[in-house]
């Protein structure tokens, strides 16, 4: 689905912060779980759905937060890098487009838990990217066909590929999932 794959930056960068990553990984799974449970609000009449994938996000949220306390770290407020953002506002809000930016959130995501599960060393957190990984790739598929139910995805997931490439390859000197 992306455009460019990750560069090898990225992966020295967050391979040589572990904790501060997984940190990130806690606070992408409590994001994920809001914005799913905000869609309940923009799309009612897939409620039940996004409450399932909401309820799932949140055990993923409370998985990598356990691992994070087991190692000592607690949840603390983050600067977030600017990836998520910048694809939310060019969403504007529009039903079609929010769950397309969701989509390419979660394909960006599984392919850096990809990378990370089999370039890590330390156990815990290796299972931790391991597990998560196919449910990521899980949720590119459903968000995908609730764009595609929504409106118009296909006219907009060009342009919105294109600034995601664009700020995958620009990138950020922060430990994030997505910098």
């Amino acid at each position: 689905m992306q455009l460019v794959p990750t560069p090898r930056v990225w992966l020295d960068r967050v391979l040589a912060a572990p904790d501060e990553l997984l940190h990130d990984v806690v606070h992408c799974e409590k994001k994920a779980a809001g914005t799913v449970l905000a869609m309940i609000f923009k799309d009612p009449g897939r409620a039940a759905a996004y409450s399932r994938l909401a309820r799932e996000e949140l055990g993923h949220f409370e998985q990598a937060l356990a691992l994070l306390n087991r190692r000592g770290g607690r949840l603390e407020p983050l600067i977030p890098a600017r990836y998520a953002g910048e694809l939310a506002r060019a969403a504007k809000g529009d039903v079609c487009a929010t769950l397309a930016v969701a989509a390419i959130i979660e394909a960006r995501s599984a392919e850096r838990l990809d990378l990370l599960r089999t370039h890590v060393e330390e156990p815990d957190l290796r299972a931790l990217y391991a597990a998560l990984h196919p449910p990521e790739e899980r949720h590119v598929a459903l968000l995908l066909s609730f764009a595609h139910e929504a409106g118009p995805a296909d006219r907009v997931l060009p342009r919105l590929l294109a600034l995601e490439a664009e700020l995958v390859t620009q990138g950020e000197d922060l430990v994030r999932v997505h910098a």
